[in-house]
């Protein structure tokens, strides 16, 4: 039987360690915690949550610590997390690999929350490799990636990650900034980097710098890169705040190729020209069918949360309440009141237990 390690870089995480170590600790025959210098009780929360924590150096290099922290155990599998994620289902397709015969890169689904605050949070799931056979490596200072000749294989694993609300991701930003200027200054045509620095940017509302970026990104970025979907869903929303609405227009029509069956683009390219409708209202009534139909084309195609960084309700219950905000403002108060309560059935079906 194949054994499974849980490995983890962690620095003053005591907010939520435990929480990740809770949920794996029954699936896994070791957890081990590379500690880069906390300064609360992550260490001692760790230990007490039945990790074997080991003390490093941070060396403003994200790789470097990772593959540290792989060197400290010899299971055939390492189970990758940080602090700030914890499993939400899939345990037995992770025991199913102490019987696989071959190795593999394990992608698995990260769901990434938004927003002030936990509850009510917007969700985005993400494909990334995070089951690593033993003798695989990490490479990249920021955004790093595993760099190993093994195929890539999903595992019905989940995870959630909580990192990106805003109260946690205040407090990391001004590390993350100097490590990305720091990988940008090494690798400067880089297009994964570019499209990072313009995440960055949009996060601090600087959306002109942003749309820059992710044009620039767009325009060196291979076409089957697995965050393509998500640069083109930020390079509309950004041209849209810049009322660059015929080049959003353009780009959506040209993506539709490749992304045909996702809501997101549908969603996203309904919100451009609705901006653009308010913004011109000359041009208005010509564009409400457009609209009308990019947001019940996203209704057609339904929720997809295999794509990566499809946000969730935009194949449901958000495209019904757009389309009863427009009925509204049209002076259509049956239909409005019909799609209101359909967003509302669609919110509820999702909130269920399945």
């Amino acid at each position: 039987m194949k054994r499974i390690a849980l490995v983890m870089i962690a620095r003053d995480e005591a907010r939520c360690i435990e929480r990740c170590l809770s949920s794996v600790r029954n699936a896994v025959d070791e957890m081990v915690v590379l500690d880069t210098g906390s300064s609360d009780d992550t260490v001692a929360r760790a230990r007490r949550a039945g990790a074997r924590v080991h003390r490093g150096r941070w060396c403003d290099d994200f790789a470097a610590a990772r593959n540290a922290s792989l060197e400290l155990t010899d299971a055939d599998w390492a189970l990758v997390l940080d602090a700030d994620e914890w499993i939400a289902g899939g345990l037995t397709a992770l025991q199913a690999l102490r019987t696989a015969h071959e190795p593999f890169l394990g992608v698995i689904t990260v769901t990434n929350l938004f927003g002030a605050q936990l509850d009510g949070a917007s969700e985005s799931p993400s494909w990334i490799p995070r089951i690593l056979p033993h003798g695989a490596l990490y490479t990249g200072r920021f955004h790093e990636q595993p760099r190993s000749h093994w195929p890539r294989r999903r595992v019905a694993l989940e995870v959630r990650h909580d990192g990106y609300l805003e109260p946690v991701q205040r407090a990391k930003r001004e590390r993350n900034q100097r490590l990305l200027a720091g990988a940008l200054a090494e690798r400067p045509d880089d297009p994964y980097l570019v499209y990072q620095a313009g995440k960055d940017a949009e996060l601090r509302g600087e959306f002109e710098k942003a749309r820059s970026c992710y044009q620039q990104a767009l325009a060196r970025a291979d076409g089957a890169a697995t965050w393509r979907h998500d640069l083109v869903l930020r390079t509309l929303f950004t041209l849209k705040k810049n009322q660059r609405h015929h080049e959003a227009l353009a780009l959506a029509q040209a993506e539709s190729v490749r992304f045909a069956e996702s809501p997101d683009l549908h969603f996203a390219l309904g919100d451009v020209l609705l901006d653009w409708a308010a913004s011109e209202p000359a041009r208005a009534m010509s564009l409400v069918p457009l609209i009308e139909s990019s947001w019940q084309r996203a209704l057609e195609l339904g929720e997809r949360p295999d794509l990566p960084d499809s946000v969730r309700g935009r194949g449901s219950w958000l495209a019904a309440h757009n389309l009863a905000v427009l009925h509204e403002g049209l002076g259509r108060g049956e239909q409005a009141e019909a799609w209101r309560g359909r967003a509302a059935q669609m919110r509820a079906a999702a909130a269920s237990p399945s």
